[in-house]
């Protein structure tokens, strides 16, 4: 199984408009950050995008993904989803939509906001099925667990993937460790973990928890994501232990 980090930013990215690179050294490239999305891929070379970010058509075409075989999304809010309609070329070659899973309420504000995806629209086909993630336990050949996360005064899903004898865990956007998340990501080989600055914010994780979700779960490697403008790339490897990597945009790990 190997990950493909499309996207490592916060919501505005890094830099910000106006060329704000706040801590961040441009000459970094590794700090140069779009909004967060991954792909995970089977040895059989299937393929799982987990959120369309606003930034996913960038994405694709700089990992050179022309297809993915599901997509499951962690949570509405805009960094996470506005990048949908780019899903539209995954069903150009495709004779029924994509799978789609994502919790209930997910999934019903994304059919509100984005109808003409998920039920068609002046004769153009709809582009995703989508279906509570609760109902399913494989999809593309892998397994799949998912557990809700508290997130500031909303939930993000986070989600276990399984395949090939591995196991990763997504879990972006969560300001709490739950007993329910521990439970879910125990033994874990690769969590991706939300990790937005080194001091605790009201809505996401900080370096300190997300190293104690790590701990707590017994995750044998750690991948930080969501990292905003003040978490230098370089700054922040030289703190971090051994088993602990700071994600950037095209990085790729095999599991």
């Amino acid at each position: 199984m190997k990950l493909i980090m499309l996207g490592s930013g916060t919501s505005t990215g890094v830099p910000r408009i106006g060329d704000d690179w706040g801590e961040c050294d441009p000459d970094e490239p590794r700090n140069r950050r779009t909004r967060v999305s991954i792909v995970v891929q089977s040895d059989s070379g299937s393929r799982i995008l987990i959120d369309t970010s606003t930034d996913l058509r960038q994405q694709l075409l700089a990992n050179r993904i022309d297809r993915v075989d599901a997509v499951l999304w962690t949570h509405d809010h805009a960094d996470h989803c506005h990048g949908i309609d780019d899903l539209r070329v995954m069903r150009y070659d495709r004779s029924n939509p994509l799978p789609g899973f994502a919790s209930e309420a997910t999934m019903t504000r994304l059919k509100r906001r984005f109808d003409y995806i998920f039920a068609g629209q002046f004769g153009y086909p709809t582009l995703v099925e989508i279906r509570p993630v609760e109902s399913v336990r494989m999809t593309a050949g892998f397994g799949i667990d998912s557990v809700e996360m508290p997130h500031g005064p909303a939930v993000s899903t986070a989600f276990r993937l399984e395949a090939d004898g591995k196991s990763l865990v997504y879990a972006t956007d969560f300001s709490e460790i739950t007993s329910e998340m521990v439970d879910c990501f125990e033994g874990v080989d690769l969590l991706v973990c939300d990790c937005l600055r080194r001091k605790p914010h009201p809505t996401h994780a900080h370096l300190a928890m997300a190293l104690d979700l790590g701990d707590r779960c017994a995750a044998e490697r750690i991948v930080l994501t969501h990292l905003d403008k003040s978490m230098d790339y370089r700054a922040l490897a030289s703190e971090v232990p051994d088993h602990v990597t700071v994600g950037f945009d095209g990085l790729e790990i095999a599991l």
